[in-house]
Parts: C-alpha cells; structure tokens; sequence
C-alpha cells in the first residue's frame, strides 16, 4: 500500500463542476478582484467563526502583518511569539519593524508556555502572539490574563486552526485579530494562496480595509501607506464553495486522529497532549519518538508519506541569527524538533490508510 501524506486530488477533484461554474460567473461580471465572491467569503468566514468581521488576504503571512500594521506594531515595539512554529510567524513581525522576542512551549502540548511570558515583557513589548500550532489551540484563557495584566494586545496565529474550539468555542476571538492561511494544504485550503485576518472591533477592522489596498477606502486617494495584500476573486469563491465542507472534513480528521491514537497505543510513540478544554482541528497529526529519523526511513521505505513540522525552530535559522538567541535557549523546542514526525492526515485519509501506518511504526518495537 501507498499512503500519500496528503490526497488534495480528493478533496477538489469532486467540486471541479462548482469551481468551473464560479469561474465562468466570475469572467462573465469581470471583477477579477475584489467581486462579490470574496464580499460573501469574507461574511460567511467570520461568522464561522462567531467574529464580527473578516478580510480576505493574499496570503497567511501577509494576514498576520496586516493585522498587526492595523494595530499599530511598528519599529521599536517587541512582539513576543514562540520558536517551534513556521518561518511566516516570525517573518510577519519583522516586517512590521518590530522585534520578535520567543519563549519556550510547554513539553506536553507544545504550545506557548505562559509561565515563561512574564520574563520575556520589557517596556517595549506591545503583544502576545501565540500560534495554535498543528490546529491545536494555544492556553488563551491563561495568555490573555496576562496581557491584560500587562496592558498588552493578543494576536492570535491561526493558520492550521480552522474550526478548532477553546472552552466550547471556536477559536478567533481572544485578541485583537486572528490570522488564517488558505495554504493548499490547510484544512481550508483554496487553490492557490490566500489569508485572511478575523476582527471585532471596527475601528481596526476598516483600517486593515485600506492597508490591504494601498491605503485607500476612495480610489485614488490614499490615507495610508499601505500594501498590496487583496485576495483576488476567484480564490475568494473557491474558498466559499469549500467552507460548506469544513465542518465534515474537520471531523473526519478528529476520527483519523483518534484512530490514530487507538492504534498506536502502547506503541512507543509519543503524542502531543490535547487539553481537556479543547478540540483539536488536526491540521498535523504529529508524533514523537527518539527514533525519528530511523522511524521516518522505515515509513518512507514502505510507501508512507511523512513531513517534520519543523525541523529547525526559528531561533536556530540564518534569516534570524541576529535576535541574538543560541542554541539551548528554548530547550523544549529543540528537543521537540528533533523528535517529530507528521504523519499522513487529510479529510479524505482512509481507516485502512491510517492502520496500515500504524501497523508498519509498530513493526518497528519502539517500545522494547
């Protein structure tokens, strides 16, 4: 058997009909950018999400600046985030002029630590902003009481967290924005590229609007210097044509995952731990093992696909050797990154897919 680590074909292939229709509507009205597909996207988005608004991007790193331009992080400000997520976390703070300060995760959850925080405030810190990595919610309740203690803003990293829930609801709504990549392979995946940043108070909302195009609410007339970060049409529909599916995908995912974890009980495999309070998206399905690298030439050598998410945490990179941080500062981190694997996970990842990887790890005798 060969088991892909994604199967997008399967998931798009049956709306190929609905995408074709969109786009000959599309051609047909000639608003390649910003139509009415993406004014329906950006509603139907937010209230997904229980927000008040939403605004379609063209990416998920440009979602994650934009927000923070339109809360006024600029040069001298500190933005603190974590070390074990994707480069664009990191990236977008830097390009907003701010400094990227990290903290370590916790080993259980790998998510932000909040008892490291405190430590990391300085009269510049402006915002907290923790990243739901692998779709797994960020301790928000615990990251906002100390924000508020210090006066900061909260922006959330929702990437790989579509449809994921904290106490009971969904997430998005803890800050002052939450940014989402539309990534292929995202649980809400467009075709191609895209973002977009969810917002509850206006004020912030109607100045991402003009940051987004030029910094213009008028043609012509620019009250910003802003960006070029518009979502273009088509994507916006494709986007709103597979929203409808999310739901069913996502708990499709949950299955696979508990699956998962049925199977591979006992096995020698370690997993990331998912607070009581929270329900997992499952954008990655990653395990541990201190026999990674022996364990992903096993998988690849039976027709099993894998990936690391990530194999070098964001204080270790070249593109950040200038924040100053050496290895050992985020212990948690780099441990982690040496020991996780992401195994195959999609919406249309079958049970006879997920045994057989089970199967073939627990061919190995991890545990003996």
């Amino acid at each position: 058997m060969r088991v892909n680590f994604m199967n997008l074909d399967r998931q798009n292939v049956p709306l190929t009909g609905e995408f074709q229709n969109a786009l000959q509507e599309i051609i047909a009205h000639g608003r390649l950018v910003g139509g009415p597909e993406l004014l329906a996207f950006e509603k139907a988005f937010a209230q997904y999400h229980d927000a008040q608004y939403c605004v379609g991007t063209s990416n998920g790193t440009t979602a994650l600046q934009l927000g923070m331009a339109a809360c006024g992080i600029g040069p001298g400000d500190e933005v603190i985030t974590v070390p074990n997520t994707f480069i664009a976390t990191v990236e977008a703070i830097a390009h907003c002029g701010a400094k990227p300060v990290l903290v370590d995760v916790d080993s259980n959850s790998l998510e932000m630590d909040p008892d490291k925080i405190e430590a990391a405030i300085t009269t510049r810190t402006k915002a907290v902003l923790p990243v739901h990595l692998f779709g797994c919610p960020a301790p928000m309740k615990e990251i906002c009481s100390i924000a508020e203690k210090h006066d900061l803003m909260v922006f959330e990293d929702a990437a790989q967290a579509h449809g994921a829930f904290i106490d009971g609801k969904k997430i998005g709504n803890s800050g002052q924005f939450a940014g989402f990549s539309f990534y292929p392979g995202k649980n809400l995946g467009a075709l191609g590229d895209g973002g977009a940043v969810l917002v509850n108070d206006e004020r912030i909302y109607k100045r991402m609007l003009m940051l987004r195009d030029h910094g213009s609410d008028k043609k012509y007339e620019h009250k910003l210097v802003g960006y070029n970060f518009r979502m273009d049409t088509f994507t916006a529909a494709a986007l709103n044509i597979k929203l409808k599916h999310l739901d069913e995908w996502t708990e499709i995912r949950r299955k696979r995952a508990d699956l998962y974890r049925r199977e591979l009980d006992d096995s020698g495999i370690m997993f990331q731990v998912v607070p009581s309070n929270v329900k997992h998206a499952y954008h990655i399905f990653l395990v541990m093992s201190d026999r990674r690298d022996e364990l992903i030439r096993h998988l690849n050598e039976n027709g099993i696909g894998t990936n690391i998410h990530y194999p070098i945490p964001v204080h270790l990179q070249p593109a950040f050797e200038y924040l100053g941080y050496q290895k050992g500062d985020f212990p948690v981190a780099e441990k982690a990154a040496k020991q996780i694997v992401s195994l195959p996970m999609c919406a249309n990842i079958t049970e006879e897919e997920v045994q057989y990887v089970a199967e073939t790890i627990k061919s190995m005798g991890l545990n003996t």
